[in-house]
């Protein structure tokens, strides 16, 4: 039995959100540019390390959210990411 999440991406600044589904596996696998951008970033003061393969989906937020701000010019995206539900899948 699989795990299906659904995380919901939110933006700041113009109020839209979007919900992205699937298992861990796909949705690092989804992901791998936000994390591998904000990993570029990570050597700069201030800005957090990134890891590229998170094996929780708690740790795959905290790096989504993390990666996001290292990438933004002034330190803070406005985008955000967080948990909505999960569900079995059989």
């Amino acid at each position: 039995m699989a795990k299906v999440y659904y995380i919901k991406r939110s933006r700041e600044r113009d109020g839209s959100s979007s919900v992205i589904t699937g298992t861990l596996v796909q949705l690092v696998e989804n992901s791998s540019y936000t994390l591998d951008c904000g990993a570029s970033y990570s050597h700069e003061k201030g800005n957090a390390k990134i890891n590229r393969k998170p094996k929780t989906i708690a740790s795959l937020i905290s790096n989504l959210n993390n990666a996001v701000n290292n990438s933004a010019a002034d330190g803070y995206a406005g985008i955000t990411y967080k948990l909505l539900a999960t569900a079995e899948v059989v």
